[in-house]
């Protein structure tokens, strides 16, 4: 592995659905995969909102995955500029540097949205998540 830690960052405006479904699953993958020093995560949106959206802490709750702890936070490019990859949730007008790889995942907004909606993104997010991590740590795993 290398010394320098790989860095993931999961971006949406508000910082209160995908972009905190995708960074519980990356923690989640980064544990399965035993490269919990090896990957850092950081999440955060443009406008963040006060609290995650309800309906994703349910769907999320199915899963075991308890985000009603979590507050959305605002992230800056300085920071996003840090990430190996940025994964942006279809809504990002952000303008990072070349040498960050950046994945547009085009993702709907799972706010306000039926339970079985939220479910789809979910489950949409979850499988890109683990196919971020195939992509960008498979040649680092011992």
């Amino acid at each position: 592995m290398t010394d320098t830690p790989l860095k993931f960052g999961f971006v949406c405006v508000q910082n209160a659905g995908r972009s905190q479904m995708s960074a519980a699953f990356a923690e989640r993958e980064r544990t399965r995969r035993g490269l919990e020093d090896a990957v850092e995560i950081l999440t955060g949106g443009t406008d963040p909102a006060d609290e995650v959206h309800p309906e994703v802490v349910e769907a999320m709750g199915e899963l075991d995955m308890d985000l009603s702890d979590r507050v959305p936070q605002a992230v800056s490019n300085d920071e996003l500029n840090g990430c190996t990859v940025v994964a942006t949730m279809g809504c990002s007008t952000l303008e990072l540097d070349a040498d960050v790889a950046v994945r547009d995942w085009a993702l709907e907004d799972p706010h306000g949205q039926p339970i079985e909606q939220v479910r789809e993104i979910r489950d949409a997010i979850e499988k890109r998540v683990a196919d971020l991590f195939d992509e960008f740590t498979d040649s680092s795993i011992s």
